[in-house]
Formats: structure tokens, sequence, C-alpha cells
């Protein structure tokens, strides 16, 4: 079997219709079969009833599990397809089908001692987990080994063993120490989001499905819903390669993702919204998720702050959050990702401007040092921004629910890292220089506070208020102006930036706060909330709102006389 594809560039129409999101049939219909006989006959007990799979689920579910199993040649022992993601609506079953698969995987595993993993992000995720598949054991007198059958549970130690094979199914919660040592074959992770949260998670998960090196018939399932904040570490980074494969720009046929997403044009167009499409993210729809409980919950979310109502949509409508945006947000927010231009670069500024500001903010050891340089095109008269930051590597320990994040924006040469050297102030002097050279330099503008340090460099190179090419950057009355004059540039299209997630990140940061005679920008939450590139920003546009004109060099003042 050599002919199939995990690509389904047809998704939005699928998705629409209700139909398949898996483009090909199980590779091998015979051991999709058998292993579907055997998920079809556990029962969930949490459904009133207590019906079969067989008896309560999905197409979607007996497709999804088909596939699975499906890929599996009994002959050579291999699994073809090794990888598969779900990006599901809560409530659609998630728990319950892991903890279905997984107990399949169990029964059908022939390899004696194997051991299958489901790993959870935190204990209380591993609970839920470990539940629903004693539950299905203890329901079934064939399955349970404290009546004929042959699966022994283990409450306290979250395994349940298989007495013929040894085999055995463990449930546990992420730890760089639970994992170290793992041969497991076959391994479910269960709310992947979450360990995109957690700054080791690379790590952990690398050693956690090491054993997949000696075990050519397992698998790695991910079972996920949307983040309640935009994707960040591992979750990001496997959510983009998903999405990738699903439309045909990667090609990895032992990669098979399934994501349960509103189509763009919906998103856009705000009928994501519509009741009557929210089975578009819910498949599961009218059975483990109520419609009515859906309506009634959006009419409350839809009267609160944006910042709850964007979770209820990343979990319950499985929204991916942008900009996480709140009700105290900057209004330029609202326009920050629309006016996003991936081709501008520092270069791109430096070519095609006729006049360049760049803003400076931050440098504590705690902090971000920003740096946005903000540039006025020749011909069109556009204002063009590109923007990047500097941070003490102390903040990644400091400041560990961020430090996922910032490690993401390092890896997208967005962000640079510093260790006690501090580097960072040579290289913020290095790109000044290159502007400066440049001939297009109207001036530096600066936060006033704490750059004492900042303005020596600076003045190694010339750039000084007695030259009047430095720049401080007033509050109060100035700063507000730079702020809405920002927000306007947005909204008619006449700013346009690189489209930096750091960017992206620090704007969503931003709260603005009234004072008795302007306005001011400030972080959502102290210390963890990083907005100095972004100030940078505000600090530059405090000079270009002037129309400025390059100040030129004395060198070039000496060749025109």
């Amino acid at each position: 079997m050599t002919n199939w594809t995990t690509a389904c560039p047809g998704w939005e129409k699928r998705i629409v219709a209700g139909q398949s999101l898996i483009p090909c049939l199980p590779l091998f219909p015979d051991e999709a079969e058998a292993a579907l006989n055997v998920f079809k006959g556990l029962y969930v007990v949490d459904v009133a009833g207590s019906p079969t799979f067989g008896e309560a689920g999905e197409d979607w579910i007996f497709d999804f599990v088909a596939a699975i199993f499906g890929a599996h040649d009994n002959e050579s022992g291999r699994r073809l397809i090794r990888e598969f993601f779900l990006c599901i609506a809560k409530k659609n079953g998630k728990s319950t089908l892991a903890a279905g698969v997984m107990l399949t995987a169990l029964i059908r595993n022939w390899r004696h001692s194997a051991e299958l993993l489901i790993l959870a992000p935190t204990i209380e995720a591993a609970q839920n987990s470990f539940k629903p598949a004693a539950d299905m054991v203890r329901a079934d007198p064939e399955l349970d080994a404290s009546a004929q059958g042959f699966l022994h549970i283990q409450d306290h130690l979250r395994t349940i063993t298989h007495l013929k094979t040894k085999a055995t199914l463990k449930v546990v919660a992420a730890d760089g120490k639970t994992v170290v040592g793992k041969k497991a074959g076959f391994i479910l992770l269960d709310e992947l989001w979450e360990f995109g949260t957690k700054n080791n998670a690379d790590g952990m998960l690398r050693e956690a499905t090491g054993g997949l090196v000696s075990r050519p018939e397992g698998f790695i399932i991910s079972i996920t819903t949307q983040a309640d904040a935009p994707p960040a570490g591992v979750f990001a980074d496997k959510l983009n390669y998903a999405r990738d494969v699903r439309d045909g720009i990667i090609e990895d046929k032992k990669f098979l993702p399934i994501i349960y997403e509103f189509p763009k044009p919906m998103l856009e167009d705000g009928s994501y919204l519509d009741p009557k499409n929210f089975y578009v993210t819910n498949p599961n729809l009218g059975r483990s998720v109520s419609q009515e409980w859906l309506e009634d919950e959006l009419r409350k979310e839809m009267e609160k702050g944006s910042e709850t109502r964007n979770t209820f949509l990343a979990k319950h409508l499985n929204v991916e959050i942008g900009l996480n945006l709140r009700s105290n947000r900057w209004a330029g927010a609202d326009f920050w990702e629309a006016k996003a231009d991936k081709t501008i670069t520092l270069d791109l500024i430096l070519d095609q401007c006729e006049v360049i500001v760049p803003g400076i903010d931050g440098g504590g050891l705690d902090d971000l040092f920003g740096l946005s340089v903000v540039g006025r095109h020749k011909v069109t008269k556009d204002w063009l921004c590109w923007s990047h930051a500097w941070c003490h590597k102390g903040v990644l320990e400091r400041r560990k629910s961020i430090s996922t994040r910032l490690l993401d924006f390092q890896a997208k040469s967005e962000l640079t890292i510093v260790d006690d050297k501090l580097d960072d102030l040579s290289s913020i002097i290095e790109i000044i220089q290159v502007v400066k050279d440049s001939n297009k330099l109207a001036a530096v503008a600066i936060d006033p506070a704490g750059v004492g340090e900042l303005v020596d460099a600076l003045d190694a190179i010339g750039v000084t208020q007695e030259a009047e090419n430095l720049i401080g950057a007033l509050q109060g009355y100035q700063m507000m102006n730079a702020i809405k004059t920002t927000e306007r540039k947005l909204a008619n299209g006449t700013f346009r930036h690189s489209g930096s997630s750091l960017m992206s990140w620090c704007v969503s940061n931003l709260k603005i706060e009234p004072t008795a005679t302007a306005i001011r920008a400030t972080k959502q939450n102290a210390g963890d909330a990083k907005i100095d590139p972004v100030m940078a920003l505000f600090d530059a546009v405090t000079v270009m709102s002037r129309n400025p004109e390059a100040a030129i060099s004395l060198d070039v003042q000496a060749m025109v006389a």
C-alpha cells in the first residue's frame, strides 16, 4: 500500500456539508474492522443507559478509529500512518474517545509487556482520562479481571494491565520525571494546548515518545481543544504543521490531521456565531453537546467582555484566539492583524523610505528591550514599521508563564535572548548606526526613564540631544497624540507593520487607562504582560507625527559644501 494521501484541501466544503474530514479509506480494511468490533463493544457509562460506542457513536468517531487501526500492516508489523492530530470543540466526547481508542489498542496489542501511555497536562486531567477507561472495563464482565475478564485495574496507579500479554495502559500527568525511561509504543497526548504553556514540553514529549523508535506498530495521537489564549509552544507548532499537511502545503503521508474549525469566510463574516452553524465544530451536536446550552451560553457571553467571550469561543466553538482583545484594549488592536505586511523588513524600510525614526523602550532585566523602526515611504508617504526585542535569559525563569511564548518569538527571529554579557544594547546601537549611515535618520525617540546607559551608547555614534537626533518621548498629551495617531493610521490603512507575532502579543497586552488630562497605555497584567516594543512604536510616532526631515550627517554636509 503506497498510494494514499492525508491532505484534505477540500476540507472547507466537507466540514460545512457535514462530511468526513479523513481523505483516505482505511489502508487495511480488515485491521480497521477488527478494531471497530472491539471499540464498538465498549460501554460509555457516562451516557444515560450506558450504551456501547456502537450504539451511541457518530460516524466521525468510527472514521477516526478506523483510520488509526486501519493503518496497521499486520504482515510487516508496521503502521503506515503513525501520527494523528484531532482538534475539536469541548464536550464532543474527547476524553471518552481517548479512553476507548487506548483500550482498543491495549486489547488489540500483540507485543508482550508493551507500554501504552495517556499523557495528560495535569493530575486532574490525568484522572479525567483514566476514569472513563476504568469505567469501560468495569462495565463489561468479559473485560474486568475482578469478574471473568483479563484487564486488571489499579486505580491508585492509574494503570490497566492486560493479564495475558502483561501490557499496561498508564495515565500519567505531565512531568519530566514521570516520562523518563518510558518505552511506550502507543501514546495519546490529551489537551495538547496545555502543553504549549509548559516551558519544558518539547523535551518532555521527546522523552515520552522515544519508545516509538523500536515500536513500528505504534502511534502518537494528539487530542485537543483550542487554547484559551493565542496558541503557543508545542501546540502552536503542531497546529500549524497539521494545517499545512491538511491543506497540501506539506506532504506527510504518516501524519493525519483532523481539525474541526470554521472556514475563514465564516470567521470573517461572523456566520460562525449563528447557532445554525454550531454543528461545524461540534460533530457531536445533539448527543454529548446541547444546542440549547450553546445558544444560551453564547447569548450570555455576548453581553460580557471580550476576554471571557473569547475563551468560550475557543473552547466551545473551537475558534482560535488571535489578539486576546479585552474591553479596555487599545482601539488600534482591532485593526492590527489586518495591517500586517510580511514583506516589510528593516532592509525594505532602509531602501524605500525617505525618513526613518527608531523608537526604543524598556531595558530592565525583567523587561524586554523593544526597538520599533518607523519609516515614511518616499512615494506613498505611508508609515512602515519593523520591530525587534531583546530580553535577558533570566526572564525565562522569573516569568515561566510566558517563557514558552518568548522561545517561540526567538525561533521566529523576532526576539533575541541575551546572557549576562547583555549584548542587547550593542545590537540596538548597530541597527541605529545602519539607519544613521543611510542618511535617513530623523531622530531616535526614547523613553526618558532609566536610559543612562543607552544615552551613553548613542552618544558614541553621534546620536545626542545636542545634535538634535535624540529625543525623549514625553508622556501625557504628547504620548496620547501618538497613541491616537497610530490607531487612526491603522484604521485608514496608511500604517503597515511586518506582521511580527511578538508585536501582536504585545498589542494584545496593552491596556488603555484614562488620566485626569489624557490617556495612557499600560500592561494588562503586571510582570508577565510585556508591551515594550509597542511602547517603542509610540515613542517613534511622537517624532514621526511631526512630519520630520532626515538629519543629513556632517560628512554629507561637507561633501555638499
